[in-house]
């Protein structure tokens, strides 16, 4: 647990470095710890390093993660905020609304329905994103980009969501060009909606980045990043 602080502190240099390379703070910068497979005590690790966001992207994880972390003796559990990244099938929108304080991959109508019509069940008002699928590639979830804006609209409509930003997934490949493609554009669609003037839309947050490319979403504005292994070091499994 004393490597997950080392890369902690490591990381933080490296966040600090790729912001102020733009002429940016790095104090604009939150990061998402990516806890898919780590185990509770990692997680609690992360927070004691001084971590405030943890993201899972499955409902059931979450839930067993969440509840042993309950269980510890830290009060790691209400330190963190819980965000949501991963496909949501609306089936398990109830729970999402119970788990989470974010959902950052709403990418229909329909899940946003089925999102509002739990959280006003629930008596809550549940932050979300909307997920854009800005490289084009087939595999990759998210709303395409000429949605967006009627998504918005309809989202900002339903009572008990409140959109605050929006996320994407940046190509998987090796060209550095074609990624930071994908999160420029992520950028210019953030700046069309805030011109937009939607009521009840407040575009506080752009979630893109993960561990190897973080450094490139800083310079085209993410002030979220969704990182695991820069944190946890490599899966095992």
């Amino acid at each position: 647990m004393d490597q997950i602080a080392h890369n902690w502190r490591r990381l933080e240099e490296c966040i600090a470095r790729a912001a102020e390379s733009v002429g940016r703070s790095p104090a604009e910068i939150d990061v998402v710890a990516i806890t898919k497979t780590r185990p509770a005590a990692a997680v609690e690790a992360a927070i004691r390093a001084g971590l405030r966001d943890a993201g899972e992207n499955k409902v059931q994880e979450a839930e067993a993660k969440k509840a042993e972390i309950e269980l510890g003796q830290g009060p790691a559990h209400a330190a963190a905020k819980w965000h949501f990244v991963g496909h949501l099938q609306t089936n398990k929108a109830g729970k999402a609304v119970a788990l989470f304080d974010l959902v950052q991959s709403v990418d229909s109508t329909r899940l946003a329905t089925a999102l509002d019509r739990r959280a006003a069940g629930a008596g809550r008002c549940l932050d979300i994103l909307i997920q854009v699928n800005t490289s084009g590639a087939v595999q990759q979830r998210g709303v395409s980009p000429d949605e967006l804006i009627s998504l918005a609209e309809e989202t900002a409509g339903l009572s008990h969501l409140r959109l605050r930003g929006l996320m994407t997934i940046a190509e998987h490949c090796e060209d550095e060009r074609q990624v930071r493609s994908c999160f420029s554009r992520l950028r210019e669609l953030g700046e069309r909606l805030t011109a937009t003037r939607i009521e009840g839309v407040d575009m506080r947050y752009l979630s893109m980045g993960m561990s190897a490319d973080f450094e490139l979403a800083i310079a085209e504005g993410a002030n979220l990043v969704r990182l695991g292994t820069a944190i946890f070091g490599p899966r095992r499994d």
